[in-house]
């Protein structure tokens, strides 16, 4: 695998506390009863020649689209097949149940429960979100802007009394700050409901708009807003304009996506003199104007959609502001053009492209452009002054940390606020003052069970990948541990879409890691970590290098002396955990266990189904199979529920929702009866399925640590040995 190199270890001047190491604690192990057996029914189709057999395709519910709405409409049979899978999960963690609620204790009292965000300005008010001592869901508040008692607009948990499942969507207030728009979903099938409440009266009116994405642009005149609606494939393809008072039925289209490969999106410029209606797919995208300053304008074009060119939109003065991949700039570059002539004829260069530097995302104030880039896999925000063109960043020394930046609800500031945190540090919120340079910490993360980073060391490691390529890896294990190979280990991985993983702070990781766990993260091809080649080098006929990437990474991890084979637990979710089903049929010997949460497992059959609700906007993504026998192939040949051998795997838990509209039910549930019946030993394989929830699991935030300690008591019962 080549020799893996090491970059600037991070060594805190502070001795570390020896009292809070802790070794791992012996968990109680119990005959496992008979796994279930789900029957086989024989069914078989062909494409481009090749016929697929999919003998577990029943569990797919002829009407799963209402079971999205409605979870007691779902097939006696199939449910019945799904709670045997639950009873199994739960004998398999007979036993303990005591200590996945100390690891809920744990991760709970590194919660600050009374926790608050840092109140945002705007107009004559500051909003925040808040938690209540104790409360699973967040409270929306504001108070007068120089300061004042606070006002609670909307309460989390009222609203989510007497629902298994709520989330809150958007909460928007209106332009004179008067009402509230608010969404919520109370299936996890992640159909928002939009309401307004009067926020002098804390009353909501009669409105209720159904099947949204959940948030609103409000009408400059407070008069009703802009939303997006999803169709009967669970698909945002319509922007509508909703009166206050009126009908929703009745409310006006003001866009209408034809294309079933292209979601809709709304957002506003920070000037807030335009609505945004952006149109895209994974590699091409389309934006369209609409004018604050009249309610009933309709759509303006800014350049039509052509294929692979991709473009954001911020405005500033009679300019609009573009980040875009034109003119081959693959890492993206910054664009100007006129408001009155917006069309690509007439785009010029602002911030000129530079190869290895990805620009993420760009926000126009008054006096300053502000953007993201990263470069070698860390970010940077750069300030660009307007008038002068002069620059400066902010950056940071640790190798590996995770900056954002919030420029708020004003156009007229000087103030942007950041976050910063790094695998070692809790998340620092700062204001930083664009003219003077003056950096104001209004937030240090309280983790109130106590929290020394002197106890702890990151690291990047670089592992080489069969083809050479250097994969990043952050790493973070305790000071005390001795780098012998007899670590275990926690490796995460996703690598899809474009999207990279931060090497940011969390609390609840500290429950493996302090008892002699190391985690890392495998910053494998897929994601942009190393600009926008890495994400092309990760997808279709290319997607292979990511499971060769994240096998590459374990291997790294082994030759360097930081674990062992069979003492690495590899994690992923959604299209991170297509990734733990290839890396199961690839190099099963490498892992002691998978989990694999909501796990997009049945990649060829999923993407031969043009009605479920994300298979046409993933083609470009994966490729389309049925119309691309090429990409039919290619998908066929790592399709982790096509691809599964008759061999020994290591133990897996997969963690999937019936309401999921993203990675539905049956996906993980075929996974697990096929691995069952055709694997020669390892294992247990374990499903376990929240009848309550979608893609995201439980949604309060307390009830979701105790799926978290259920992935956590699994991953130590697999370095112990499932069946010792």
């Amino acid at each position: 695998m080549g020799n893996p190199s090491y970059v600037c270890i991070i060594i805190p001047a502070q001795a570390p506390d020896p009292d809070s190491f802790m070794k791992i604690e012996r968990l109680p192990s119990r005959p496992l009863p008979a796994a279930p057996v789900t029957p086989a029914k024989p069914y078989s189709f062909e494409v481009h020649g090749r016929t697929i057999r999919d003998d577990y395709a029943w569990l797919k519910d002829e009407n799963w689209k209402q079971v999205l709405k409605d979870p007691a409409a779902l097939d006696s049979s199939i449910r019945a097949c799904l709670e045997q899978e639950n009873a199994y999960a739960s004998a398999a963690f007979a036993g303990t149940e005591d200590f996945q609620a100390k690891l809920v204790a744990e991760m709970r009292g590194r919660i600050k429960e009374d926790d608050s965000s840092v109140p945002q300005p705007h107009g004559p008010f500051a909003y925040f979100t808040r938690y209540r001592e104790g409360g699973q869901h967040p409270l929306v508040c504001r108070q007068p802007r120089d300061g004042g008692d606070e006002t609670i607009m909307l309460d989390g948990d009222k609203e989510a009394a007497g629902h298994a499942f709520f989330q809150l969507g958007g909460a928007d207030h209106s332009p004179n700050h008067r009402l509230l728009a608010w969404g919520s979903d109370v299936k996890g099938s992640e159909y928002f409901t939009i309401r307004i409440r009067d926020l002098e009266s804390g009353q909501d009116l009669a409105d209720a708009v159904p099947h949204t994405s959940g948030g609103v642009v409000w009408l400059n005149d407070n008069s009703g807003f802009y939303y997006v609606e999803l169709d009967e494939n669970h698909r945002p393809v319509r922007v509508r304009r909703h009166l206050i008072g009126t009908d929703p039925a009745q409310d006006e289209a003001i866009y209408e996506e034809k294309d079933p490969g292209f979601f809709v999106k709304l957002g506003v410029t920070q000037s807030d003199a335009f609505v945004l209606i952006e149109a895209s797919d994974h590699e091409t995208s389309e934006v369209w104007l609409l004018d604050r300053s009249d309610d009933s304008a309709a759509p303006r074009l800014i350049e039509a959609r052509t294929p692979q060119l991709q473009y954001d939109v911020e405005h500033h003065g009679n300019s609009l502001i573009l980040l875009t991949n034109a003119d081959g700039a693959e890492d993206f570059k910054i664009m100007t053009a006129p408001v009155a002539t917006p069309g690509r004829a007439h785009w010029k260069d602002l911030v000129p492209y530079r190869p290895g530097t990805m620009i993420l995302s760009v926000v126009a104030l008054a006096r300053y452009l502000v953007r993201l880039e990263r470069e070698n896999a860390n970010p940077r925000i750069v300030l660009r002054e307007i008038e002068s063109g002069r620059e400066e960043s902010i950056a940071f020394p640790e190798e590996a940390y995770s900056l954002a930046f919030s420029p708020g609800y004003e156009f007229d500031t000087d103030v942007i606020r950041y976050h910063y945190s790094s695998m070692t540090t809790p998340t620092e919120v700062t204001d930083y003052n664009l003219r003077t340079g003056e950096r104001t910490l209004r937030k240090r993360q309280e983790v109130p069970s106590g929290h020394n980073p002197a106890d702890y060391v990151t690291r990047r490691l670089f592992a080489i990948a069969p083809d050479g390529e250097q994969v990043p890896i952050s790493i973070l294990h305790r000071r005390e541990v001795v780098l012998d190979g007899s670590a275990p280990c926690l490796l995460y991985g996703y690598g899809s879409y474009g999207m990279s993983m931060p090497a940011s702070f969390r609390t609840s990781i500290l429950s493996l890691v302090d008892r002699g766990f190391l985690y890392a993260i495998a910053h494998i091809r897929g994601g942009t970590e190393k600009g926008w080649r890495w994400y092309l080098d990760g997808k279709r006929e290319k997607k292979t290098n990511t499971f060769k990437d994240f096998i590459a990474s374990g291997e790294a991890l082994i030759e360097a002396g930081y674990t062992s084979r069979g003492r690495i637990v590899a994690h992923g979710g959604s299209a991170g955990g297509m990734l733990m089903g290839a890396v199961a049929n690839m190099a099963p010997e490498l892992f002691a266990g998978i989990v694999a949460e909501v796990p997009f497992v049945d990649v060829l059959n999923t993407m031969l189904d043009a009605d479920l609700p994300l298979t046409p906007p993933e083609w470009p993504e994966w490729g389309n199979p049925a119309s691309d026998e090429t990409a039919f192939h290619t998908i066929l040949s790592y399709s982790p529920y096509d691809n599964i051998k008759s061999q020994v795997y290591p133990a897996i838990l997969a963690l999937a929702g019936l309401t999921d509209p993203r990675v539905t039910y049956w996906e993980p549930a075929k996974w697990v009866a096929r691995l069952r019946a055709t694997m020669t030993g390892g294992g247990p394989i374990l499903l376990r399925l929240n009848m309550d929830a979608g893609h995201g699991g439980a949604a309060g935030r307390f009830d979701r640590l105790e799926e978290v300690a259920l992935a956590y008591a699994f991953a130590i019962k697999c370095i112990e040995g499932f069946h010792a």
